[in-house]
C-alpha cells in the first residue's frame, strides 16, 4: 500500500467518524481533517473532481467551526459571568412601540422573547407591569402550543430588544446552562402569575 493509499483510506475513515460525533463541534472538526486527507489524495492521485470538492468544502468546514465556536464561547462567558438578562444583548434587536399599541395578544403565535430597553410594559390579564430590564414572552416561547398567555400592551413609549425562537433555541442547545436559566425563569413567571391571578379577579368584584 502506498502512501497516497493510505491517506485515501483515512480520508474515508474520517467521513464515517463524522457519523459518530455526538456535538457539531467534534462532527465539524473532523470533517476538516477529512477535507485535509481528500485534498491530499486528489493531489496524489490526480483526481481532480473529488480534489475541487474538499477545496470547496474545507473552507466552509472552518468558517462554521469557528462561527459556532465564537457563539458558544461568547455564550459561555456571558452564562458564567452574569446571570442576568444583560448577556442576551448582543444576540438581540431593537423594535420601538407607542404608548396603547398592542405588542401581542393572548393567543397569538409566540415567535419572539423580548426584553425592555426603557419604557414601562402592562400585563392587563394579570394586572402587572415590567419596567427596564425585565424579560417577557418566554412562557408562551417555551410552551408546547408555542401561545402567549398573557396580553402585552406598551404603558408607554417603549424601545424593546428582542430574539427570535429560533435563535434563542440554537443557544440553547449549544449552551445546556442557558435552557437551565430559561426552565428557572419559566417556572418562577408561571408561579408568579398564577399567585397574582385570584388577586385580580377579587379586585375586579363590584
Amino acid at each position: 500500500m502506498t502512501l497516497i493509499d493510505a491517506i485515501g483510506y483515512l480520508a474515508s475513515a474520517l467521513v464515517l467518524l463524522t457519523f459518530c460525533m455526538s456535538t457539531m463541534l467534534r462532527l465539524r472538526a473532523v470533517a476538516i481533517c477529512s477535507n485535509l486527507a481528500f485534498v491530499a489524495y486528489g493531489l496524489g492521485e490526480e483526481v481532480y473532481p473529488v480534489l475541487i470538492l474538499h477545496l470547496i468544502l474545507l473552507p466552509l468546514n472552518v468558517w462554521l467551526l469557528v462561527r459556532m465556536t465564537l457563539l458558544l464561547r461568547k455564550a459561555n462567558l456571558a452564562a458564567a459571568t452574569d446571570l442576568s438578562p444583560a448577556w442576551l444583548q448582543p444576540f438581540m434587536r431593537a423594535k420601538r412601540f407607542k404608548a396603547g399599541e398592542i405588542i401581542f395578544r393572548r393567543g397569538d403565535f409566540a415567535d419572539s422573547l423580548y426584553m425592555i430597553a426603557s419604557g414601562l410594559v402592562r400585563l392587563p390579564e394579570i394586572d402587572q407591569r415590567l419596567s427596564d430590564g425585565e424579560l417577557f414572552g418566554e412562557v408562551g416561547l417555551f410552551s408546547v402550543e408555542r401561545r402567549r398567555t398573557q396580553t402585552a400592551v406598551a404603558a408607554t413609549d417603549v424601545e424593546l430588544l428582542w430574539i427570535s425562537g429560533g435563535q434563542l433555541k440554537t443557544l440553547c442547545e449549544r449552551n445546556p446552562g442557558l435552557s437551565l436559566y430559561f426552565l428557572r425563569l419559566t417556572a418562577t413567571r408561571m408561579t408568579a402569575n398564577a399567585s397574582r391571578t385570584p388577586q385580580v379577579l377579587l379586585a375586579s368584584k363590584p
